[in-house]
């Protein structure tokens, strides 16, 4: 499993900066999680030995074994080692082996490497066998699903086609089509969409334990699960036919839906840097409003992983900022993923504002002009904090060009006037609840 070394070159970093990128500098981005994974799955193996962890042995041969698997089946090792759960595990699992004699031991997981190499094996379909720990009555193969088993040192086999796990006198067997679910077994769903000739196909996780680090919902049921369906097809539509460059970021940078609890009063959604390829969504409203949460969150993958690669803000002095998204200060490092979400916000709105009637356009118009200001400010707090580093001052510097250029068009005056009054209770409402901080 060899590493390669990453360059993000200077026009990939101006059009990331500027809100862009297209579906090659997604790629490029994914290609840096694809080796940080890596390195954390080497660190994970070196820290189980280091520490003295039981399951040491078992997460040593089972890396020796993905490798091996490497040799004959790449692709599904790769599939396997991108996915955004292993990444939520490695990351939680080395920070529970640095902290192994400090805290409850069980907390770490080295042997979930076994897991990861059986789930390798069976999207292989090649003879294999391997002991995999189980606990808390179920046994996760991420990208595939979970098997409720008993728990203990569970055997799973893959015969070429389907797989089997076995725990003492307890037998699961795994379909052939994995999605689909038996006795025994809950398989990770697709949601595919498709229009204007390009195709959005989600694996939906609603059942690894790492999926995604919030407030995740239970496993969907079906009826539920294709109630998503409509408003995903018409964010999918309006995506592809108004907003191509950043559909095709979406098509690259999301390939996982993960279902988050939704509350009462609206919809939520999110990622995480530790499982970059998901998308944590509660369930849509209506596609309008999906197709903008899903060019929200697609901002947030890319600088995720640019950060990654790329260090733009110095280490947190304390210092807390108002952000007119949030009710709470935000960290210099949360304000600036907030302003380049609300670029993609804002970008995503001056483009389909022209397509839009009646309320709706009024809608599209006055999001526009609230977010482009919105933005544009948080982008003056960050260049004048001290905090942005020499690569983080250009980075906000190109955001902000691209904002000073959007103020200067117009809108209506109602929807003018609507944005400047929710920026204003906006702000009222946060100095009301944050008196010590200054906004």
């Amino acid at each position: 499993m060899n590493l390669r070394w990453h360059r993000m070159s200077d026009e990939v970093f101006a059009t990331l900066a500027a809100g862009g990128g297209g579906a090659d500098a997604v790629r490029r981005l994914a290609a840096v999680e694809r080796s940080k994974h890596l390195l954390l799955l080497r660190g994970v193996v070196e820290s189980a030995r280091t520490a003295g962890h039981p399951d040491a042995g078992r997460a040593a041969d089972a890396y020796d074994r993905l490798a091996a698997l490497q040799d004959d089946a790449p692709e599904a090792v790769e599939y396997v080692l991108r996915y955004p759960a292993v990444g939520a595990w490695l990351r939680t699992t080395l920070l529970d082996l640095d902290l192994y004699h400090d805290r409850d031991p069980a907390r770490a997981r080295p042997g979930h490497l076994a897991a990861v190499t059986a789930a390798a094996a069976i999207r292989a379909r090649v003879p294999f066998s391997i002991d995999v720990p189980a606990s808390g009555g179920s046994l996760p193969l991420p990208s595939l699903g979970v098997a409720l088993v008993p728990d203990g040192t569970a055997t799973v086999r893959s015969a070429g086609r389907g797989a089997e796990i076995s725990v003492r006198d307890v037998r699961v067997a795994i379909p052939s089509d994995h999605t689909r679910d038996a006795p025994g077994w809950r398989g990770v769903r697709r949601l595919t969409v498709s229009a204007n000739g390009r195709t959005l196909d989600l694996v939906v996780d609603d059942v690894d334990p790492y999926r995604m680090p919030a407030d995740v919902a239970d496993r969907l049921p079906e009826g539920e699960l294709r109630s998503w369906r409509p408003a995903l097809e018409e964010a999918w539509g309006i995506l592809t036919a108004h907003h191509p460059t950043t559909a095709e970021e979406i098509e690259e940078a999301h390939r996982v839906l993960t279902p988050l609890r939704r509350p009462a009063d609206r919809q939520v959604s999110g990622t995480a840097s530790e499982t970059f390829g998901t998308i944590g969504l509660s369930g849509p409203s209506d596609g309008l409003t999906l197709a903008a949460t899903l060019a929200h969150e697609v901002q947030h993958a890319k600088l995720g992983a640019l950060l990654d690669l790329v260090r733009l803000i110095e280490p947190d002095d304390g210092r807390r900022f108002y952000a007119p998204w949030r009710e709470d200060p935000r960290p210099a490092d949360g304000l600036l993923q907030g302003a380049y979400a609300y670029l993609g916000v804002s970008g995503f709105w001056r483009r389909q504002r022209t397509r839009e009637q009646g309320d709706r356009a009024l809608l599209a118009h006055s999001e526009f002009a609230r977010w482009r200001a919105g933005a544009r400010g948080a982008v003056d707090t960050l260049m004048a904090s001290g905090l942005l580093t020499p690569a983080g001052k250009h980075f906000a510097a190109t955001m902000r060009r691209v904002l000073a250029a959007w103020q200067a068009e117009q809108v209506s005056p109602a929807a003018a006037a609507t944005a400047r009054e929710e920026n204003e209770r906006h702000l009222a409402r946060w100095r009301q609840a944050n008196a010590n901080v200054q906004a």
